[in-house]
């Protein structure tokens, strides 16, 4: 199973070097105010990509902290029941 997932990882591999092999050709973006960008097709590809990229995990950064806080949390509840339990509950003592 090992070697069909290298097999797999190489053919994606070569798939995306012949289309960067493909698309070498300069185009411009331009910006406000005259401002332009020549660069290759796949390196603007690659750069709008990463920045998608980034957008994406910031955008779910928050969520993800919100949880591990709820997580510990729990672990602290958990803890304290636990040494609640094992240690059972605290009998007065009866004098007569």
């Amino acid at each position: 199973m090992r070697y069909f997932i290298w097999a797999m990882q190489f053919i994606v591999f070569l798939l995306f070097l012949g289309f960067a092999l493909h698309n070498s050709q300069t185009v411009s973006l331009r910006y406000f105010l005259g401002y332009e960008w020549q660069a290759p097709l796949i390196l603007m590809l690659l750069v709008f990509f990463c920045i998608g990229a980034a957008f994406g995990l910031l955008a779910g950064l928050g969520q993800l902290l919100k949880l591990r806080r709820e997580i510990l949390v729990l672990k602290k509840e958990l803890r304290n029941r636990n040494s609640v339990t094992q240690t059972g509950p605290q009998q007065p003592d009866i004098v007569l």
